[in-house]
C-alpha cells in the first residue's frame, strides 16, 4: 500500500537549466539580407569590372556571392534552421528575378521602339493609299474589336451552356466524359490547327471564297472554347450544394436553380475568366493570316471582303516594310505596343470584375 505526502516534485537542476535556455538564438536585423546583397554586390563589381565583363556577369556572381554569405552569417548568427530558411527565401527570390528578367526585356523593348510612331496620327488614320511613312493602325484596330467581339459571341454562349451541362445535368455520364476529354484536346491544339480547321469547313461548305472576319472569328472562338468551359466549370463547382439544396427545397424548378441561385453566385468567376479568355485569343496571329487577309482600308463587315487586325497588321509591317523600311517597323512596334496594352487592359479589367462583383463575406 502506498502513500502520498502532498508534495508536488521538484524539477532536478538539468531541468532548471534547459528551461532557462532561449527558446531560440539572436536573429538578425532586418537590414541585414539587404546589407548582405550590398557587400556581395561590391564584391563582385570589384572582381569584374576592372576586366569589362557583362552586367549579366556581375548579377550571376552577385547572386552566388549572396547565397553563400546569407547563408554562412545566418547560421552562425540564428542556426542551421534559420539559416536554411534564409536560404530557400533568397532561391525563391532569385527564381522570381529571373522569371521577370524575359517579361521586362519584352516591355522595354516594346515600348522604347513603339513609342515613336504612338501618336494620334497611327490612331486616326488607315493604311490607304499608304506606301512609305505616315498612315496608321485604325483599321486594325477596329478589325481587332470587330473579329474578338463575334469569337466572343460565339464561345461565350456555348462555353457557359456546356460547363452548366457538365456540372448540373451531366454526371459521370459517357457523354459527360466524352466532353471533357474533348475540352482538354482542345485546351492544347495549335493556333495554327485551328485556322486550318476553319479554311478548310468553308471550303467544304460553302466553297472557295475570299477570307472575311468571320472565318477568324470562329477560329479564335475554337481557341477560346475550352477555356471559357474550363473558367466557368471550376466557378459552378464552387457555388456551396446547400444554395442548391434550399432552392429545392422551397420548390424552385432545376432550370431557374441554376439561373436564379447558381449563376448569379459565379458571376463574378465567370466574367473574369470570359475576360481571360478574350485577351487570351486577342493577340492570336496564326489562325487570323489564314482566314481574315490583310486590308488597308477599315471594313465594318464581317462577311464581305478582308480585314485587318493588330497582330497580322503588326506582321506584314515588319516583313514587308515597304519604302522606307523604317517606317513600316515603326508601325509595326507601335501596333505591337497597342495589342500588349489592350491585353493588359483586359486582364485589368479582369481583376477589377473579381474584385467588385464577387460575394461579399459579412454584413
Amino acid at each position: 500500500m502506498t502513500t502520498t505526502t502532498g508534495r508536488t516534485p521538484q524539477p532536478s537542476q538539468d531541468a532548471l537549466a534547459a528551461i532557462e535556455q532561449p527558446l531560440s538564438k539572436a536573429a538578425l536585423p532586418r537590414w541585414a539580407p539587404w546589407g548582405v546583397l550590398a557587400a556581395a554586390v561590391v564584391v563582385a563589381l570589384a572582381v569584374l569590372l576592372p576586366g569589362g565583363t557583362s552586367v549579366a556577369a556581375v548579377a550571376v556572381l552577385a547572386g552566388l556571392l549572396h547565397l553563400l554569405l546569407i547563408g554562412v552569417v545566418s547560421r552562425v548568427k540564428e542556426g542551421g534552421r534559420k539559416a536554411a530558411d534564409r536560404l530557400v527565401t533568397a532561391l525563391v527570390t532569385m527564381a522570381f528575378l529571373i522569371a521577370m528578367v524575359p517579361l521586362v526585356s519584352v516591355v522595354w523593348t516594346v515600348v522604347s521602339r513603339g513609342a515613336a510612331r504612338f501618336d494620334a496620327t497611327f490612331f486616326t488614320y488607315s493604311m490607304q493609299g499608304i506606301v512609305g511613312e505616315g498612315g496608321g493602325g485604325l483599321h486594325a484596330i477596329w478589325g481587332t474589336v470587330i473579329v474578338t467581339l463575334l469569337a466572343t459571341v460565339i464561345s461565350v454562349p456555348i462555353g457557359l451552356m456546356t460547363a452548366v451541362y457538365l456540372v448540373e445535368y451531366g454526371g459521370k455520364s459517357a457523354l459527360s466524359r466524352a466532353i471533357t476529354f474533348l475540352v482538354d484536346v482542345m485546351t492544347g491544339i495549335p493556333s495554327i490547327v485551328a485556322g486550318l480547321f476553319v479554311v478548310a469547313l468553308f471550303a467544304l461548305l460553302v466553297g472557295p471564297r475570299p477570307r472575311i472576319a468571320l472565318m477568324g472569328a470562329i477560329a479564335l472562338s475554337v481557341l477560346m472554347i475550352p477555356v471559357v468551359v474550363r473558367s466557368t466549370e471550376e466557378m459552378l463547382k464552387l457555388v456551396p450544394n446547400d444554395l442548391r439544396e434550399a432552392a429545392y427545397a422551397l420548390g424552385v424548378p432545376k432550370w431557374r436553380t441554376i439561373v436564379k441561385v447558381v449563376l448569379r453566385t459565379s458571376l463574378s468567376g465567370i466574367a473574369t475568366g470570359v475576360t481571360l479568355a478574350v485577351a487570351r485569343v486577342a493577340g492570336e496571329t496564326a489562325p487570323l493570316l489564314l482566314t481574315v487577309g490583310l486590308a488597308t482600308r477599315t471594313n465594318f463587315d464581317p462577311l464581305v471582303g478582308q480585314i485587318a487586325t493588330l497582330p497580322v497588321f503588326a506582321y506584314y509591317q515588319y516583313t514587308q516594310p515597304g519604302v522606307p523600311a523604317q517606317a513600316g517597323v515603326d508601325r509595326a512596334w507601335t501596333a505591337a505596343l497597342v495589342l500588349i496594352i489592350l491585353v493588359m487592359a483586359l486582364n485589368l479589367v479582369a481583376r477589377l470584375i473579381s474584385r467588385y462583383f464577387s460575394p461579399k463575406g459579412g454584413r
